[in-house]
């Protein structure tokens, strides 16, 4: 496990408050984590600074906006050859409803997760996009019949 910033009890418990709710303003996150608002600002400012907060971000409920269907995607390639992966993963980042992307190891090269509207939306993307991109010799689809846990954050231990 790589770690690059060393967190303290103060630094973890900042990081689930705003798991829980990222637009917390600072005066509440500091007296949730027992900090005047100057202090918990300065931290807030460190762990941004430093990249362990990456991004503030909305979750936003797929079935809300007519994307209810999620789709895991087991992509293979014709090869390993860094070319290959980097046009591959250039051209992944185009196709619409990707919502992850995951180099793996094991039996495919790629793992994708997919947001579409059903069946006949997938359909279309698969045809259009994932079929067409760089080396892909063989795809394998796993339609989700329901989430079970979805976490908007990382559990901080």
């Amino acid at each position: 496990m790589i770690v690059t910033h060393q967190l303290d009890r103060t630094d973890r418990a900042i990081l689930a408050a705003l798991g829980t709710n990222g637009r917390i303003s600072n005066v509440a996150l500091a007296e949730k984590v027992h900090l005047s608002p100057s202090a918990c600002l300065r931290r807030l400012r460190r762990l941004e600074d430093s990249g362990v907060i990456d991004r503030y971000a909305a979750v936003i409920d797929p079935a809300k906006i007519g994307k209810p269907t999620s789709v895991f995607v087991d992509i293979s390639l014709s090869s390993q050859r860094d070319d290959l992966l980097d046009s591959f993963e250039a051209a992944v980042r185009e196709v619409p409803g990707v919502m992850s992307c995951h180099l793996m190891a094991g039996d495919a090269d790629y793992v994708v997760q997919i947001l579409c509207a059903d069946v006949e939306d997938y359909e279309r993307i698969h045809r259009s996009h994932l079929s067409r991109l760089p080396g892909v010799i063989r795809l394998r689809s796993s339609f989700a019949l329901r989430t079970v846990v979805s976490k908007p954050a990382y559990e901080i231990e």
